[in-house]
């Protein structure tokens, strides 16, 4: 796992609490660091929901846009989505629990976008909402402009509101915000054709569909369930296959790899159980997560730019929506996750609204990333879950009906199991190339899923929640969750990474150059070729953003980078090959 610092890995790799933390909120704030390093503030928080009176659930359409500005001169168009955020009276657990998020699609090459995508929102109070969408140009790799916002806000909320009408209601987007380039290239269009200057509108409706199931304090996401896949432009190494393999000119050039990055958003709410806070297990954490001081300011600006990176939207960007709780749900999740193929495992957080993103893990994954969880969380404070995953192919089909896979239950059942039962013993797994063709019906595979996550420490005793609350979402998948430290789990690790090591296509990533680069340079060579020739217990090579990094956090490293100083300056040959012989920069 790669973290800022190399010193961090050592705390990153401890295994979860046996119980859960004692609640110490009333002698202690949860944002200042305790003396106990044995046990530092943050993992399994057990504050309870507040409580709240009975609210209502509201479905949101974001119908179209009009009258957009040209953003892109190119094309004489623009790339348009909404991110919108949706904010009430609601009590918190903690202040720091984010508010919710909705992004739509991005309608390309278009000035009047027609998105037609609802959000269904359970627990909006009766003392109203505000709703802000913020309109946007997708521009990657460059940073999305802005196109202006609209605020939605309603002072009241019953059965018999209104709404806005069948149709909904068009509302004019405030210019101040946006773009002054965009917005001038319109007035110059509009001037140059003699043409009367329209303001863009965005169309939008808002209808109340009826009370909602408790817990009334958890305003959630009911639906719709959706996924998105997005292909990061990063530059790897497949080994045994390079760019130039039908050619001897070219046997040695590397080849570009589209990294996947995955999101799923699950139908809430969450079971209220599932609430971690991040670790905070050195003080430089804390200030990374609340950007406290030049350090804790830059670590966080570094690792949100490390999630935009993977999480990137382009054209390339594959979006589709599926059933809630259903088997199609099970079928998207395990096309996602390659089915058992290559013994892959994965990453994975899931966020206190259900969007669960998830990237396959690895040591080969590990260069300029620095860590896994928090860059996957976005540097959330508080979470629902993380650590990893992976699925093993059953050839032996047990009917026994699997606990907790009522799909009519459309919430979480809150009552607490000590037992974690998977419905089905004495499976055997087929190895993945047992089988000439892929099944691709869900009982015939296990999700194996665990709290392995140094920068959250998901307890165990909440391991049942989660296993129940992803068996509803996933009808007919066999589901067990396991603690990291559990003999069992282990022992199947160790087989899947056995599996990995035999048919998995191992992959070097390039992480520290532009996006938007097609071309390798020599170093860019080179540094593959050292990869190459390392072994899996050879130090990982450090890149000059990772060093800078590291020396933000710790100034007194700056001595081993610098040449003629205490030996310094050859940090890149001893990560290259560990024996001090690869290529100093």
């Amino acid at each position: 796992m790669a973290l800022p610092s190399a010193a961090a890995e050592h705390y990153l790799e401890q295994p979860t609490y046996d119980d859960p933390p004692e609640d110490t909120s009333h002698e202690q704030s949860q944002n200042e660091p305790q003396d106990n390093d044995d046990n530092p503030p943050g993992g399994f928080d057990p504050t309870p929901l507040p409580d709240a009176p009975p609210g209502y659930t509201i479905k949101i359409t974001f119908h179209k846009a009009i009258n957009l500005p040209v953003a892109d001169i190119q094309t004489v168009s623009a790339d348009p989505y909404i991110h919108a955020t949706l904010t009430a009276d609601v009590p918190k657990r903690h202040p720091e629990d984010p508010p919710l998020t909705r992004r739509t699609r991005t309608i390309h090459h278009s000035l009047e976008p027609v998105w037609e995508e609802d959000w269904i929102v359970a627990n909006v109070p009766t003392t109203g909402f505000v709703l802000k969408c913020r309109l946007y140009d997708e521009d990657w790799p460059d940073h999305d402009d802005r196109l202006g916002n609209v605020t939605i806000k309603v002072d009241h909320l019953d059965e018999d509101w209104p709404g806005f009408g069948l149709d909904g209601k068009f509302f004019e987007v405030r210019k101040r915000s946006g773009s002054k380039r965009a917005y001038f290239h319109k007035g110059i269009e509009a001037l140059m054709n003699g043409l009367k200057w329209t303001t863009p509108q965005i169309h939008i409706s808002v209808n109340v569909l009826g009370l909602s199931d408790p817990p009334h304090a958890q305003m959630c996401t009911l639906g719709p369930t959706y996924w998105v896949k997005h292909f990061s432009p990063m530059i790897g190494r497949l080994t045994g296959t390079t760019a130039g393999s039908d050619s001897d000119d070219n046997s040695n050039m590397p080849q570009k790899y589209d990294f996947q990055a995955n999101e799923i958003q699950l139908a809430g709410p969450v079971p209220p159980k599932l609430y971690h806070r991040y670790v905070e297990f050195r003080p430089i954490i804390g200030k990374m997560f609340s950007q406290k001081g030049f350090r804790g300011h830059i670590l966080n600006k570094v690792l949100h730019k490390q999630h935009r990176r993977i999480y990137n939207f382009d054209s390339s960007t594959q979006y589709g929506i599926f059933a809630e709780r259903s088997r199609e749900a099970s079928v998207q999740f395990l096309k996602m996750a390659h089915y058992a193929e290559g013994g892959r495992i994965f990453t994975y957080v899931l966020t206190l609204d259900g969007l669960l993103r998830f990237t396959e893990t690895g040591k080969e994954f590990g260069i300029d990333l620095l860590s896994k969880h928090t860059m996957h969380s976005d540097v959330a404070t508080y979470i629902a879950c993380s650590g990893e995953f992976f699925i093993r192919r059953i050839s032996k089909r047990h009917r026994h009906r699997h606990p907790h896979t009522d799909s009519s239950s459309h919430h979480y059942n809150d009552q607490e199991s000590s037992t974690c039962e998977n419905g089905f013993d004495h499976e055997t797994h087929d190895h993945p190339s047992a089988s000439s063709e892929t099944s691709r019906d869900p009982e015939d595979y296990e999700l194996i899923i665990d709290n392995d996550s140094g920068t959250y420490r998901p307890d165990k005793c909440v391991l049942p929640d989660l296993q129940a609350f992803l068996q509803s979402q996933f009808p007919g998948l066999h589901i067990r969750a396991l603690d990291c430290g559990d003999e069992e789990h282990q022992k199947a690790k160790k087989e899947q990474l056995e599996i990995k090591k035999k048919e998995g296509a191992k992959v070097r990533m390039v992480l520290n150059r532009s996006p938007s680069s097609s071309s390798f340079s020599s170093d860019d060579e080179s540094r593959l070729g050292d990869l190459d020739a390392m072994d899996d217990d050879t130090p990982r090579y450090k890149s000059k953003k990772e060093r800078v990094f590291e020396m933000v956090e710790d100034p007194s490293t700056w001595r081993d980078w610098v040449p003629g100083v205490n030996g310094g300056g050859h940090g890149h040959a001893e990560h290259a090959n560990g024996n001090g012989e690869g290529r100093a920069e």
